[in-house]
């Protein structure tokens, strides 16, 4: 396996540059029963798109920094088809500087490892940065694989279960991290990349002036998607570009890519929907509660 070796142009500047890994996923959480189809796989189109909600945590610990570190900027990164750019709207909508979408047919059918690598790619042609952040996991995989595999493609250390980013300064990064057992706090020097847990606070909600300016925002493809002239518009706000970047523009081996480039094959996914077959009421009476203990101990649920 080739792995990404090259010098980074680590950013020394005023302010921190940060890139926020984000991912568009299908809304698990609400799972009803056309959720697969006869194939064992996701039927997406029966699932709405969301933010995955600890990349969407990622972006709050991302924009406390840049409260506190004027001349911080955020870079949003995301992989995906022309649709995933929803994402980066709402990331721009939140205080992100700037949004970047990774998209190909080549990149389709990619596992962690594949995409992990078309990230790291991806990031080198960012190149300068101080600091990675990202959610520990997406609900659609549950791995938590992405963010190590990037750290790791890049030579980069990593703190993963990051429930709060405690402090930053150009040299190193103080973080709690949530822990089966506890928590504990970690410094490690930067540029690294940090895994954001689930139980990190929630992001904030969108800023009303920051929608009014970037709701307009988009990529080339879905420019070309609509009738509309957008040549006016971009030459007279050029920050509503959103962009794009394919294969070619990160130079990826395409052997890396989408299915030849992953050795994880999905067997099976089934969608099991639980039932509720008979209920019983009881009143708030003594009786009635040991009535349900006792039928609980003889039917050996409890006991």
């Amino acid at each position: 396996m080739h792995f990404l070796r090259k010098t980074l142009n680590i950013n020394r500047m005023s302010g921190l540059k940060i890139i926020v890994l984000a991912k568009q996923v299908p809304d698990t959480r609400n799972v009803g029963k056309d959720a697969m189809k006869a194939d064992g796989t996701v039927n997406r189109a029966a699932l709405a798109a969301v933010f995955n909600p600890e990349d969407l945590q990622a972006l709050e610990q991302a924009l406390a920094i840049k409260d506190k570190h004027p001349g911080t900027t955020i870079t949003m990164l995301t992989m995906g088809p022309s649709r995933a750019a929803e994402i980066l709207r709402e990331g721009l909508y939140r205080g992100a500087d700037d949004g970047i979408l990774l998209t190909d047919r080549a990149f389709a059918g990619s596992d962690t490892l594949a995409t992990s690598y078309a990230l790291a790619t991806a990031i080198q042609k960012i190149s300068s940065f101080d600091l990675i952040i990202c959610g520990r996991q997406a609900i659609d995989g549950d791995t938590a694989q992405v963010g190590p595999q990037v750290a790791e493609k890049l030579g980069l250390p990593q703190i993963t279960y990051t429930e709060e980013i405690l402090s930053v300064n150009k040299k190193k990064v103080r973080v709690r991290r949530r822990l089966e057992r506890g928590i504990e706090i970690v410094e490690c020097p930067m540029p690294l990349v940090v895994t954001i847990h689930g139980s990190a606070a929630p992001c904030r909600p969108r800023n009303a002036k920051l929608l009014m300016k970037y709701k307009h925002g988009t990529t080339p493809s879905e420019r070309q998607e609509k009738d509309e002239d957008y040549i006016a518009m971009l030459n007279e706000k050029p920050y509503l570009n959103i962009k794009e970047w394919n294969v070619n523009d990160v130079k990826c081996d395409p052997e890396q890519l989408g299915l030849s480039g992953s050795p994880t094959k999905v067997k099976k996914i089934e969608n099991i929907i639980f039932q509720v077959k008979e209920s019983k009421q009881l009143a708030n009476t003594d009786k009635d509660i040991n009535e349900l203990m006792q039928e609980l101990i003889v039917n050996r649920i409890l006991g």
